[in-house]
């Protein structure tokens, strides 16, 4: 049988993006490789969003190449994306989940069994019938974390997931980013958090201006930083 066909690894080689003459990506040249969550990290502006959607496929790259599982032309079918501020559709939370069931080709008969199971993945088993933006902010988030898997895809990319959420909110969408990193999903996603980054990342990615200016295992990366930039920005200093 014929192996099903992957969009891992993604890489980005030489990839930049320019904007009206304005550079947010030079020269990205990145793997994003099966496993544990890879996190970037850096100071506003540093191009983590541009990364996201430049990987996601949202975005074509002004020069260099980008390519999914070796296919340059790959449609982000088995690839999902969470942004920061996600638009809750005026319905329940379950009505949420079998639109987006219904918008990923899942049979009808299926859809109600699949919407327990993603409400229960995510921890709003009991807030199905809740209307979406009667939702507290975690709680948005994480719905807008199950329609993201309602694709079932390889890759799911999260920008800054957590962000302005209390610790009880942020816990309970790092315990989804567990489960989903449990059932062989790669995460890539975006964070200020450092804390944060050392409780979910297997990787990290910093970047600068639009650079990327370091990439080292989570456990390195923290210890032993190899940049004089990541040792600043490590130790709670200013990246201008």
């Amino acid at each position: 049988m014929r192996a099903p066909i992957s969009d891992l690894p993604i890489l980005l080689e030489d990839a930049s993006v320019h904007v009206r003459g304005v550079t947010i990506l030079e020269r990205i040249s990145l793997a994003l490789a099966p496993g544990a969550p890879t996190v970037l990290i850096g100071p506003n502006g540093a191009g983590k969003t541009t990364l996201l959607r430049l990987a996601m496929g949202l975005l074509r790259p002004s020069s260099g190449r980008v390519s999914w599982g070796g296919r340059t032309d790959a449609p982000p079918t088995q690839r999902a994306i969470v942004f920061q501020r996600p638009v809750m559709l005026r319905r329940s939370a379950a009505g949420n989940l079998r639109y987006a069931l219904a918008a990923a080709g899942v049979e009808r008969a299926k859809r109600a069994a699949r919407t327990e199971e993603l409400l229960a993945l995510v921890g709003l088993g009991w807030l199905g019938e809740r209307p979406a933006r009667k939702l507290s902010g975690g709680e948005q988030q994480r719905l807008a974390l199950a329609r993201a898997l309602a694709k079932e895809p390889q890759v799911l990319f999260l920008d800054e997931p957590t962000a302005s959420l209390d610790p009880a909110a942020t816990k309970a969408v790092e315990d989804v980013i567990h489960a989903v990193t449990a059932r062989g999903i790669k995460v890539v996603m975006s964070t200020h958090d450092l804390g944060e980054a050392k409780r979910v990342a297997g990787e990290i990615v910093l970047l600068h201006r639009g650079h990327v200016i370091e990439t080292a295992d989570c456990a390195t990366f923290f210890s032993n930083p190899g940049t004089a930039e990541a040792r600043r920005f490590t130790a709670g200093e200013l990246l201008v």
